[in-house]
C-alpha cells in the first residue's frame, strides 16, 4: 500500500484541473491562495518563480517542476521585476496562437495543475510539506519524475484520442512522484520523512490505511511492525506525532469523509469500511470529529451525481 498515494487520495476532492500557456516577451502571472495544491511544469523555455514565502526568486528551465502546497499566493514571470496579472479562477489556458508569435520568438511553454484538497482535514504528510518544492531538471534528478513530465508534454503536443483521460492520470502520477521525491530527500529530522524510511512504522501505517475496518489494537499493530508494544507505541508517537490508536481514529474518519464526499455508497457501507459496528457509534464519532452529522456533511460536500 502506497502511503503517499493513500494520503493524497483520501484528502483530494474531485479531479485535478490543468491549464497550459505559451508566452513571449514580457509577461507575469499572480496565483492567489486557495484550497489545493498547485503544480507548475516548464515544458519549454525559461521563467522565474516568485515564491510564496518572500524568499528570493528562483529561475526555472525546461523540465523543472514546482509544487506549492495549498496554493499559497505566488507568481511566475519572464523576469522577477515584471508586474504580475491576476490569474482568473477557472481560466483554462493562456495559449498564444502561432500567428501571434514574432517570427524569431522562443516561447516559454508552461503546464499548470490544481489539486483540490480537503483543507479542513489535511493529511499530515501533505501538511508538513514546505512552502514550495522545486524539482530541477538536472543530472541525477529522479528519472520517473522526468518521464512523467515528458509524457505530459507529449500528450499536450499530440492531442491524440484519449488525451483528456491521459492528462488527469499523468497529473496524479506527477503529484505522487513530487511528494515521494521530496520525502526521500528530506532532512531526517522531519518525522514523516523518518517514518517513511522506517520499515516497521511503514508496515503499521500501511495496515491502518489499507484496512481501517479491522479491529486494530496497539498490540496487533506492533506485531505488524515487528516490534514490542512499548517500543512501537513510543516510536510511532515520536515520528507521527500522535499515538497509534489516535492516528487510527483520525484515518477512519478521514476515509469516511472522503467516501461521503466522493461516492454514493450507502451509509452502512461507509460505516463498515470505517471500522464501526453500527451507524449510531459511527455517527457519534463522526460528529465529534467534524461537528456535524454524516448525512449533513454529505449533503453539504457531496460531489458525485451518479452511482460509481
Amino acid at each position: 500500500m502506497d502511503i503517499v498515494g493513500a494520503a493524497i487520495t483520501a484528502t483530494r476532492a474531485g479531479e485535478p484541473r490543468s491549464a497550459r500557456g505559451r508566452f513571449t516577451g514580457t509577461w507575469g502571472l499572480r496565483f492567489h491562495s486557495g484550497g489545493g495544491i498547485g503544480v507548475h511544469v516548464v515544458l519549454q523555455g525559461t521563467c522565474w518563480l516568485l515564491p510564496p514565502d518572500d524568499s528570493p526568486p528562483v529561475q526555472l528551465t525546461a523540465g523543472d517542476v514546482v509544487l506549492v502546497p495549498y496554493r499559497r499566493a505566488h507568481g511566475l514571470a519572464n523576469d522577477p521585476r515584471t508586474p504580475l496579472d491576476d490569474v482568473r479562477p477557472g481560466q483554462q489556458t493562456y495559449w498564444q496562437d502561432d500567428a501571434d508569435l514574432p517570427p524569431d520568438a522562443t516561447p516559454t511553454v508552461l503546464l499548470g495543475a490544481t489539486y483540490h484538497l480537503c483543507s479542513v482535514r489535511p493529511h499530515p504528510l501533505i501538511a508538513n510539506l514546505p512552502t514550495f518544492i522545486h524539482m530541477p531538471s538536472r543530472i541525477g534528478a529522479d528519472q520517473a519524475l522526468r518521464d512523467v513530465v515528458n509524457l505530459l508534454g507529449a500528450e499536450l503536443e499530440s492531442q491524440q484520442p484519449g488525451t483528456t483521460a491521459a492528462i488527469p492520470a499523468l497529473l496524479d502520477l506527477l503529484l505522487i512522484y513530487i511528494v515521494r521525491c521530496w520525502y526521500q530527500r528530506a532532512d531526517m529530522n522531519n518525522g514523516w520523512a523518518r517514518a517513511l524510511r522506517d520499515p516497521g512504522i511503514t508496515r503499521a501505517l500501511s495496515a491502518i490505511e489499507q484496512h481501517p475496518e479491522l479491529p486494530w489494537t496497539v498490540e496487533t499493530l506492533a506485531r505488524e511492525a515487528g516490534s514490542s508494544r512499548a517500543t512501537f507505541a513510543r516510536r510511532f508517537h515520536d515520528l507521527i506525532g500522535q499515538p497509534p490508536l489516535g492516528y487510527l481514529t483520525w484515518w477512519r474518519m478521514t476515509t469516511a469523509s472522503h467516501l461521503l464526499r466522493e461516492t454514493n455508497h450507502p451509509l452502512q457501507v461507509i460505516v463498515a469500511r470505517s471500522g464501526y459496528q453500527n451507524e449510531y457509534a459511527f455517527s457519534r464519532a463522526f460528529k465529534r470529529e467534524f461537528g456535524t452529522a454524516p448525512g449533513t456533511y454529505r449533503r453539504t460536500h457531496h460531489a458525485v451525481d451518479t452511482e460509481p
